[in-house]
């Protein structure tokens, strides 16, 4: 581990872990503000989907609740979000991981807003998820 301050410490993850979880965030129909808001807090899948998303600014345009949550339980595969859970089980909330939180505030550094996926970026992002690698 590396630490970035007296109180928090970063996880060193391997390059290809990076890497594909970078692609990941990028291929998703989600804005980084979505990201940077689950960093503070978690979200429910009601605020992502449908116009709320748009209204909010975590979409670009409505996404279904079946869309939006096959979506989020990819990134949670790939190790970037996480369900909130409560007293009584899962909750329809997430928020992101330590991986998550280092991916976003490197992008809040670079300030970058938009999120753009390369071609390759999209055929990679397609070959892990249909093969469903854990690299």
């Amino acid at each position: 581990m590396t630490a970035t301050s007296s109180t928090r410490k970063t996880i060193d993850y391997p390059d290809r872990t990076v890497l594909r979880a970078e692609r990941a965030m990028r291929c998703a129909p989600f804005q980084l503000t979505l990201y940077t808001t689950m960093v503070q807090q978690s979200v429910s899948l009601n605020a992502i989907t449908g116009q709320a998303g748009l209204k909010h600014g975590y979409t670009q345009a409505p996404l279904s609740e079946l869309i939006a949550e096959a979506e989020l339980l990819w990134l949670i595969q790939v190790g970037l979000l996480r369900r909130e859970v409560d007293g009584q089980g899962l909750t329809d909330s997430f928020r992101v991981t330590p991986l998550g939180r280092q991916l976003v505030q490197k992008w809040q550094e670079q300030g970058s807003v938009r999120m753009t996926p390369t071609f390759s970026d999209r055929l990679h992002h397609v070959w892990n998820r249909w093969f469903r690698l854990p690299i």
